[in-house]
């Protein structure tokens, strides 16, 4: 077999509210809606489609790691670290629940946020080689 899997289409994304938490990402991470029914939103963000799911309370996308650290399971890139910087302070200004921005060791910076579940994401100062050719994105 000479196919592979090109790229992540969707992503879901467990939440309690669907009306609420759908409005919640559009107007604080300015994801557009391209569906919504009591059960479900779906939303075009970041180059991908975000589904909104009705759970029950206390789930999450999180996991722990061996060390019993909260885990994201999803990072989104942004190009440079003036971009990082830039959507931090407004992500604070739009009163997203935010950790500082970090150095964790490896190239770039990140921070990560939280949506109205507690479902956390990471943002990192570095945006993909093949992201950038492909969309013809110079530094």
């Amino acid at each position: 077999m000479n196919e592979k899997i090109l790229r992540v289409g969707t992503t879901y994304i467990p939440v309690t509210n669907v009306e609420l938490t759908s409005g919640w990402y559009v107007s604080k991470l300015g994801a557009e809606l391209s569906y919504k029914d009591e059960d479900k939103a779906i939303l075009n963000f970041a180059n991908q489609s975000i589904f909104l799911v009705k759970s029950n309370e206390n789930q999450s996308s999180n996991f722990y790691d061996i060390y019993g650290e909260e885990r994201f399971s999803m990072t989104f890139e942004v190009n440079g670290l003036n971009a990082l910087e830039a959507v931090h302070k407004d992500f604070i200004e739009k009163e997203i629940k935010v950790g500082e921005i970090e150095n964790r060791g490896h190239t770039g910076r990140n921070f990560v946020f939280y949506d109205l579940d507690g479902n956390k994401f990471d943002v990192w100062s570095e945006l993909s080689l093949i992201f950038k050719e492909k969309y013809l994105i110079s530094e």
